[in-house]
């Protein structure tokens, strides 16, 4: 009997959403794309999985998109999403990484019976998970772990693969162009690259595909290594989708990329300069930490020698000393259409201690739901400081009416000056931001001084009118406020869950204490008051936010000009080992 998937006639199923393009492509490549009999070669598996995942799958508990729900005996496919993330992860197949860890093949059961399903009910350009970039995801993810779902498949599900492999050829060769640019056009390119490479029947796809790869990574890596997003996460999963591109093209003896390869050369360095002293990424503008392994993984892949950027990496500042690390967001955000992922985060720092994070930003909250991603975006979510009720960077009016995608950035700061300086025992930022100039008249300036030995942080910050400009603007501002009052700001220093912290000192201090008893101390001086408040920990890797503390000092600006002073000090008795915080790859 014919594969229904190979032999289908009718019209593609309608729907009024904006993936009915890529399911009509979908369903026409299923006609007239390539025929896939075999593979010509199989890489060895490149994504990381997580055996305790994959068990977790097994037993029917699905942990995806910050989301978890037990499935009950029924396929995933027969569970409502409960949001986006969820079907995302759901439909580009990453937990089959997961269950192909767990030893012995023991995973192989619910992978296939999942795949299966999935087949059975989507594999004909049905229903959602036909976008070009979640397509490339899924194509990947099938061809590396193809042993894997073949080894005792059934015949007809074997069938079925093939003629959805081809068809997910045909689409991506269609609709790369469609994806969203940045990681998601990526994604796609990298999916048809890859079946080129792997499939019978699509291997004349391969230099289009590295063409087309070839235009974006000029298009798209600037000449720093960087992204218009500055999601340093964004970052590391394009250099890990060009590092695999180029391992593969290197495996099956074809000639380098030159464009893809200078791409690798520009962005490894910049990752490195975006890593903590535990190894991982600094959380700014929608990024995580980034995959356990995934960072050190892709920067050994790529064979460039290690090295950082000289000043600033993708719009990030880094202050080093001994196992610590200060990595400061010394950039405007992303603005204007693409711009729902950017964090009004101008001049906020997170700090490592070792393999510990102490001061940290609140994180991305996309997986938990749009209240937290709105929130997670505040300058107030992030260890800087702010205005009372008014982040340095709005959103478009109506951003309240619309769904977080369009949440975009329109208004923020224009100029962001940095001024680095090496002394003889401690290296030292001045930075500063004009995010409230044209709202307030004020500009925000930042001072921070690491010593070497990463035994100290001295920072500053201030609010100042600096022209006759400003300071009619911040009359009119002051005017409509209480004079015995001001304008009241906070500068804040969000904490990492696992540590403990308590106002010490009679009020005048917060002790902090870390895992493996390693304490700072917080002071502060001028006119400020101090107090330890909750705040929360955006993880995606948990199904819930996490409680935690911040820091907060909280000031008024009555006149032209205000400043708090403040220093985060490890008793020098209760240092960390000596080492430098690079780590070798």
């Amino acid at each position: 009997m014919a594969d229904p998937d190979e032999t289908e006639t009718t019209a593609p199923p309608a729907g009024g959403d904006v993936r009915l393009s890529d399911r009509w492509a979908a369903w026409r490549a299923g006609l007239s794309g390539p025929r896939v009999r075999g593979f010509t070669w199989q890489p060895e598996p490149s994504f990381a999985g997580s055996e305790a995942r994959g068990r977790q799958l097994m037993a029917g508990n699905l942990v995806l998109g910050g989301r978890l729900v037990e499935a009950q005996g029924r396929l995933p496919w027969d569970i409502p999403p409960p949001n986006e993330a969820f079907l995302e992860a759901l439909h580009g197949f990453n937990w089959l990484d997961d269950l192909a860890t767990v030893p012995g093949g023991a995973g192989r059961k619910t992978a296939q019976a999942w795949l299966s399903g999935w087949l059975k009910r989507y594999g004909g350009a049905r229903g959602p998970g036909w976008t070009p970039d979640l397509t490339g995801r899924r194509q990947m993810r099938w061809i590396t772990h193809a042993m894997f779902l073949m080894n005792g498949q059934t015949p007809e599900d074997r069938r079925r693969f093939f003629a959805t492999l081809g068809r997910q050829g045909g689409l991506l060769q269609a609709r790369w162009r469609n994806a969203r640019r940045g990681l998601p056009r990526f994604e796609a390119l990298t999916g048809l690259a890859y079946s080129a490479c792997a499939l019978t029947g699509m291997e004349t796809l391969l230099k289009p595909a590295l063409t087309a790869l070839a235009q974006e990574c000029a298009q798209d890596i600037d000449a720093s290594g960087g992204i218009v997003t500055r999601n340093p996460e964004e970052l590391l999963e394009v250099f890990h989708l060009l590092t695999w591109v180029s391992s593969i093209l290197r495996d099956i003896g074809k000639p380098a990329d030159p464009a893809i390869d200078t791409a690798i050369l520009r962005i490894a360095p910049t990752l490195r300069s975006l890593r903590h002293a535990d190894g991982t990424l600094v959380r700014m503008h929608g990024g995580g930490q980034g995959a356990p392994g995934r960072l050190d993984a892709a920067l050994a892949r790529s064979n460039v020698r290690p090295a950082r950027v000289k000043g600033l990496a993708m719009g990030y500042a880094r202050l080093g000393g001994r196992r610590v690390s200060l990595i400061v967001d010394a950039a405007p955000p992303m603005l204007g259409p693409g711009s729902f992922d950017a964090h009004a985060s101008t001049l906020a720092f997170e700090l490592v201690s070792g393999r510990q994070p102490v001061v940290v930003s609140a994180g991305s909250g996309r997986r938990f739901g749009a209240a937290w991603r709105r929130a997670g975006r505040a300058t107030a979510s992030h260890s800087t400081l702010s205005l009372m009720g008014y982040a340095s960077a709005r959103l478009a009016r109506g951003g309240d009416r619309n769904p977080p995608e369009k949440q975009d950035f329109v208004q923020g700061p224009a100029t962001v000056e940095v001024q680095q300086a090496e002394m003889k025992t401690a290296d030292g930022l001045a930075l500063s931001h004009d995010g409230w100039r044209k709202t307030h008249g004020l500009v925000h300036l930042r001072s921070l001084q690491l010593d070497r030995d990463g035994s100290l942080l001295r920072g500053e910050d201030g609010l100042a009118a600096m022209t006759e400009r400003d300071r009619a603007t911040l009359d009119r501002v002051l005017a409509r406020l209480p004079a015995d009052i001001g304008l009241r700001y906070a500068v804040r220093f969000h904490l990492h869950p696992d540590a403990s912290a308590e106002i010490d000192m009679g009020g005048t201090a917060v002790s902090i204490q870390l895992p493996g008893r390693e304490t700072w101390v917080f002071r502060y001086g001028g006119d400020a008051k101090l107090t330890l408040e909750p705040s929360v920990y955006l993880d995606g890797g948990r199904v819930k936010p996490r409680a935690t503390k911040q820091i907060v000092l909280t000031g008024a600006l009555t006149g032209y000009g205000s400043a708090v002073s403040w220093t985060l000090a490890r008793p020098v008795g209760l240092l960390a080992a000596p080492g430098a915080d690079e780590q070798d790859d």
